[in-house]
Order: C-alpha cells, then structure tokens, then sequence
C-alpha cells in the first residue's frame, strides 16, 4: 500500500549495495542500530550463508536477506528472536521481518527436492526454487489458519494451551485440513478442542503469521450448545470469562487479542481497535 515503509519485491541478488537482514531459525541478527546492515559489510563477515534473496525496500532502500545455516558471531551484535522483535519493533518493520522469515525459511527447507533429493537451484526473475533433474518447481508456501473468539452474551470462551505462558488465556485456533472451507475448520476445532457447538462464524479480519508461515484467518462466533471438554494434551484449560473479569491476554500485536479487544468495544460501546499489520 502507498505510504507504508515496507514494500515487498523481487530484487536480483547479484547487484551490488543495499541493506541486508541475516537470518536463522526465526533469529535475526541486530546491533544497537537495529536489525539492517550494510549489505557488503555483513557478507564480509565470514557468515554460513547458505542462500541470498532480494525481498523489496524499505523507506525505499533496497533490502536483502542473507539466509544462514547457523547463528554466528558478530562484533557489537546479537541475535534476537522474530517474536520479541514483534513486540519491540513498529508494524513495518514486523511485516519486513515476517516477509524475511517465511522467504528464508522457504528458501532452506527446498534447498533439496523433495521428489528426486537432487539440489535445487534458485529460479532467475522469479520466487521459485527449481530441480533441474526431475522439473520440479517450489514456491514459498502458506499454510492457513483460523482462529476465533466464541462469545455467550458478556462472556468469553478462553482458553489456555500448555505452550503458552503462564496465566495468559487466549482464543481458539487451528490449521485448516485438506478438504475443508476455513468456516468448516472453526467448527470443527471449537468441538474437538472444547467439546462446544457454534452458530456460523462470521469473518473479522487476518494477519500474517510467519511463525514460521501461517495466514491466520480471524473470526467471531457465537455459542449454540454443550459444555466445555478441554481436549487431553492440547487445552489444558478453558473457561468463560466475564468481559469484566478477564484472565492475562495475548500480546497486543497478535489477532487473538485483536478478537478480544473488538468484541469488548463493541460491547461496551468503546472505539474499536486497529487489526495488527
């Protein structure tokens, strides 16, 4: 969109110059500058690069992701993790992070193909990691997600996953199966994960997700029957919740707070929140 810091975009890596991100499993390597680079700089810095991507500018520099096969060290630099730079840093630089994230990941899970096991090749003016022995093709992938806030009048349904920390409550969510609509999926992982059934769920908005390359599709759905069944080794407890005595939420930044936070303004006829970049 116009105005907005980052842009995405294919650029050809076998230019000179620019600012470059250096990447590994979710971490980004930062100084107290931030996470960009100079871009000729950092490749001189005896890093185990295992690929080079040209992914878009940012306040129209040219921006360049250097994918690791590990973490390494760096003179007045560390490395931070994806999700604390979520919360610490402004939505442009989130969104180039993600961008980053889901195009490096891509980038070493197809270093390989996986129909033949021959090494794949980067594909010229184009997303796309090429076999040249068998023709297969690769692009970044996405996978979608749902995840929904169930509502019973001035109540909430929250839950809590063993994964999360401790005392935070949050909303329902699960990757849609092959087969299913994304409205089929919400059903389906409401009754498998709290035992309940829901009226038709209503779309609210979506957010990138590159943990590490989810769409998170956001909805609102309103109760119908039954009782609340936490599902053994995934919920390990959910409740209603008074919109007046709520548990710890989510992070701001993510849309499952988003959920929260709407559905209470417009409750309790507040102004409503603007959905994360």
């Amino acid at each position: 969109m116009a105005g907005e810091r980052w842009q995405p975009g294919l650029l050809d890596a076998g230019r000179t110059g620019g600012w470059a991100l250096a990447h590994c499993r979710q971490q980004f390597l930062a100084d107290g500058n931030g996470v960009l680079f100079p871009r000729e700089w950092l490749k001189r810095q005896e890093l185990p690069i295992l690929s080079e991507h040209g992914i878009g500018h940012f306040d129209g520099d040219e921006i360049y992701l250097l994918e690791l096969s590990s973490t390494a060290d760096v003179p007045g630099s560390a490395w931070v993790g994806l999700r604390q730079l979520m919360m610490q840093g402004d939505p442009d630089t989130f969104r180039m992070l993600g961008f980053a994230t889901q195009i490096g990941t891509w980038a070493d899970h197809h270093r390989f193909c996986g129909s033949c096991g021959a090494r794949m090749s980067q594909v010229s003016g184009e997303r796309a990691m090429y076999c040249q022995s068998c023709g297969v093709h690769h692009y970044p992938r996405l996978s979608p997600s749902m995840i929904v806030l169930v509502t019973r009048g001035d109540e909430l349904l929250l839950a809590r996953s063993p994964r999360f920390v401790s005392g935070v409550y949050s909303t329902l969510a699960g990757f849609v199966e092959p087969g299913e609509s994304v409205e089929q999926c919400v059903a389906r992982e409401v009754r498998e994960e709290v035992g309940v059934e829901i009226a038709t769920p209503q779309y609210i908005g979506s957010q990138n997700w590159p943990f590490p390359h989810s769409l998170m599709l956001g909805f609102h759905a309103e109760y119908v029957s039954g009782d609340i069944v936490p599902q053994p080794g995934e919920i390990e407890d959910a409740q209603w919740f008074s919109i007046h005595d709520l548990p710890p939420l989510p992070a701001s930044k993510s849309i499952a707070r988003y959920l929260i936070d709407l559905y209470l303004a417009r409750r309790l006829g507040h102004s409503e929140p603007v959905l994360p970049g």
